[in-house]
């Protein structure tokens, strides 16, 4: 599986990414699909302590452990669950982002961690300090390299400028074509990549198409989309380029020809899932003609909060 440099860092990350936290807690079948994945030629994975309560890191880090040299192994924090665990609230002071670092390692059982991340932030955040976390880890030796997993267009500019951030995760698809506006042209000037997430549209973008569209879906659209305009335009994406390939491919494909992409995160339930999905990153790239189809048919509309003003 082809493998692109993320940002500025010597991580070199397949163009498929397993997104860990739909994997569940049965810790056989996590771990089924985890081996499996590494044998498709998966070295990126991606997961938070947020998920399933640190159960998810618990069951990644003990399946990756006998390739852990060989492997990038990202997660997230600033979510800090309440007591009792019936909610979480933010808290992006240095001090929890250490300690959070530090738990996070004793789940996953390794010395460092390949990709810290912030699990979102705000312009209220004392960013300052948030980086001042960062790189005390990274020169303690608990991380390699620290990113942010945000879609505020403001936060990505702050930590752009202010920081050595080597990766954005944000959400990005044929259906969310927003961060080409705003957020790339900032993140190319900067040498940082993007972790595409969302790329599959909440299965909207997939070969399921809109027999996976839940009823908020069906009653209010998809972010700039209305229902009817979804039906027309995902009817026409899979007569036009979907014939000789998969839905699902033509939508990673779209995402992937962007440069300033790394990685698209997926999340895999089945084995079956997976190989679909790592079918469609092998798959035939799209042509300039068929890329600017999807440009035509779909909306570039940009964020209409946080947005970065000249």
């Amino acid at each position: 599986m082809e493998k692109r440099r993320l940002g500025k860092s010597n991580l070199y990350v397949s163009t498929l990414g397993l997104g860990c936290m739909s994997l569940g807690t049965d810790e056989k079948k996590a771990t089924e699909i985890v081996h499996k994945a590494l044998e498709f030629g998966v070295n990126y994975f991606d997961t938070a302590d947020l998920y399933d309560y640190g159960v998810n890191e618990k069951i990644v880090g003990q399946a990756l452990q006998p390739v852990r040299d060989k492997v990038i192994i990202a997660t997230k924090a600033g979510n800090r669950w309440e007591d009792g665990q019936t909610g979480w609230v933010w808290d992006a002071s240095k001090s929890y982002i250490k300690e959070a670092a530090k738990k996070s390692l004793k789940r996953l059982g390794t010395d460092y961690i390949d990709l810290f991340q912030l699990h979102g932030g705000t312009m209220e955040d004392r960013i300052e300090e948030v980086i001042e976390a960062f790189e005390e880890l990274k020169d303690e030796g608990y991380i390699r390299y620290y990113g942010i997993s945000s879609i505020r267009p403001t936060v990505i500019q702050e930590y752009a400028k202010r920081s050595n951030i080597v990766s954005v995760m944000m959400q990005y698809s044929i259906l969310d074509r927003r961060p080409e506006e705003e957020v790339n042209p900032l993140l190319q000037h900067r040498g940082i990549h993007i972790v595409a997430r969302g790329v599959l549209a909440k299965g909207l973008l997939s070969d399921a198409l809109l027999s996976k569209a839940s009823n908020a879906v069906k009653e209010n659209g998809y972010l700039h989309y209305s229902y009817n305009e979804l039906k027309e335009i995902l009817s026409t994406l899979k007569k036009k380029l979907a014939r000789d390939r998969t839905m699902t491919a033509v939508s990673l494909q779209y995402v992937l020809a962007n440069p300033v992409v790394a990685s698209c995160v997926t999340g895999a339930s089945s084995i079956e899932q997976l190989k679909e999905n790592v079918a469609a990153v092998q798959s035939q790239p799209l042509t300039s003609e068929e890329l600017q189809f999807i440009k035509d048919l779909t909306k570039s509309d940009g964020y209409t909060q946080h947005r970065i003003h000249p």
